[in-house]
C-alpha cells in the first residue's frame, strides 16, 4: 500500500479510532457524478486494518446506515460472517468534507475472508466453480433471512418493485429495464413491430395484475446484492458470509429470489429459479398467496430484464435470430410454468 499522506483521511480516521494510521489503499466505487463512493483501507502502526467508507449520494445517510448495521447483525445471528459497521466516537455517522464532496462516513471491520470473485483457479483467472458450488448455501442463507420476516424498516431494497429505491430514481429498476427493452425493440426492423407491441401489452397486463396483490406478499430485510464480489468464502472455498449492505432493505422474498438468478437463456434461468425454490423450501414456508404470485413475478422481472436487452442487441441485424428470440420472449410471457411444485 502507498504511504499515507492525506490530512483529510487522517482527520476522518481520528473520528473513529485512536492510534496512528500509517498506510492507505483507496478504492473508488462511484457510479456516476451523482453517486460518489470511496472505500479506504487503512492500516495503523500495530498492523491492524480497518475500512472507512465515504458516500455522497441520496441513499446513504445515518438512519439508513443504522438499518444496515441491524441487518448485518441479523445475518450474523444466523451464523454468517458479516464485517461489523462502526459509528464514530460520538455514536454517529458524521458528514465530512472529502475530495470536494460532503460525504456521510462510517467505518467497517476489515473482512476476515475474501470475496469469491477474488479467488483464482489454477490458471489464475476467477474461480467461477466456487461460486457455482456455493450457490445452494447462498440460497439457504437467503431463505433463512426470509423466514425471519424482519420488519424493523420500511426502506425498500434496491431490488424493490412498485417503489423507488432513492429520490433520484424515476421508476423502480424492473420498469426501467422494461422501458429500455421497449425502446430498443422499437428500433428493430419494422417486420417485428406488431410482435414487439404484443409483447409489451402482455408485460403491462401482467405487471398491472401483479401490482394488485404484490404488497400483501411476505417480506423480510435482505442484503440485496449477492454478486460474487460481495460473497465471502474461506480458504477452502466454502461460503461463509456476505458484506456490502448499502443496497439492503425490505423486500418481497420471491422478487428477491427471482432477481438473484440471471441468464440470457430462458430455459437455464428457469431451471436455476426452480432449483433455488427447492433449496429455499428447506428453511422457508411458501404461502399459498406466494405460490399463486410466483408466475406473475417471473413474468414481470425476467423476460424484459437487462440481460435480455443485451442479448437482443448482440443479435445485431440477424433477423432470423431476432425472430427466434422474440418468439421465446412472447412464449415465456404466456407459458404456464409450474413453479408451485418446487415451492
Amino acid at each position: 500500500m502507498d504511504l499515507l499522506n492525506n490530512s483529510e483521511i487522517e482527520k476522518i480516521y481520528s473520528l473513529f479510532f485512536d492510534g496512528v494510521p500509517i498506510s492507505v489503499q483507496t478504492i473508488s466505487t462511484s457510479h456516476g457524478e451523482n453517486d460518489f463512493r470511496e472505500t479506504v483501507i487503512i492500516e495503523n502502526e500495530s498492523g491492524e486494518k480497518v475500512v472507512i467508507k465515504l458516500s455522497d449520494n441520496d441513499f446513504t445517510y445515518p438512519e439508513k446506515i443504522r438499518m444496515w448495521q441491524k441487518t448485518a447483525e441479523e445475518y450474523r445471528l444466523l451464523g454468517y460472517y458479516c464485517p461489523k459497521i462502526y459509528c464514530d466516537k460520538q455514536g454517529d455517522f458524521p458528514v465530512v468534507a472529502y475530495k470536494g464532496h460532503n460525504c456521510t462516513v462510517y467505518a467497517e471491520e476489515f473482512a476476515k475472508f475474501s470475496p469469491i470473485e477474488d479467488r483464482a483457479n489454477n490458471e489464475g483467472t476467477n474461480d467461477r466453480t466456487t461460486y457455482k458450488r456455493c450457490k445452494p448455501e447462498i440460497w439457504r442463507m437467503t431463505a433463512k433471512v426470509a423466514s425471519k420476516h424482519l420488519d424493523y424498516t420500511d426502506y425498500p431494497s434496491a431490488y424493490c418493485l412498485f417503489d423507488i429505491f432513492c429520490p433520484s430514481d424515476k421508476t423502480d429498476e424492473v420498469l426501467e429495464n422494461a422501458l429500455n427493452w421497449k425502446q430498443y425493440a422499437e428500433t428493430l426492423d419494422g417486420k417485428f413491430e406488431k410482435q414487439v407491441q404484443r409483447i409489451w401489452k402482455l408485460w403491462i397486463e401482467n405487471r398491472t395484475k401483479l401490482e394488485s396483490v404484490y404488497r400483501d406478499l411476505p417480506t423480510s430485510v435482505f442484503q440485496a446484492d449477492l454478486n460474487p464480489t460481495n460473497l465471502l468464502a474461506d480458504k477452502d472455498g466454502r461460503f461463509v458470509g456476505v458484506y456490502d449492505f448499502n443496497l439492503c432493505g425490505k423486500d418481497v422474498f420471491l422478487n428477491y429470489l427471482m432477481r438473484e438468478n440471471v441468464d440470457a437463456d430462458f430455459e437455464n434461468e428457469i431451471r436455476m429459479i426452480c432449483e433455488m425454490l427447492k433449496v429455499s423450501r428447506e428453511y422457508y414456508h411458501f404461502t399459498e398467496q406466494e405460490k399463486e404470485s410466483a408466475l406473475m413475478i417471473y413474468r414481470c422481472v425476467k423476460p424484459l430484464w437487462y440481460n435480455k436487452i443485451e442479448y437482443l442487441k448482440e443479435l445485431g441485424a440477424d433477423n432470423e435470430a431476432i425472430q427466434a428470440f422474440l418468439n421465446k420472449t412472447e412464449h415465456y410471457l404466456t407459458k404456464n410454468i409450474d413453479f408451485k411444485k418446487f415451492m
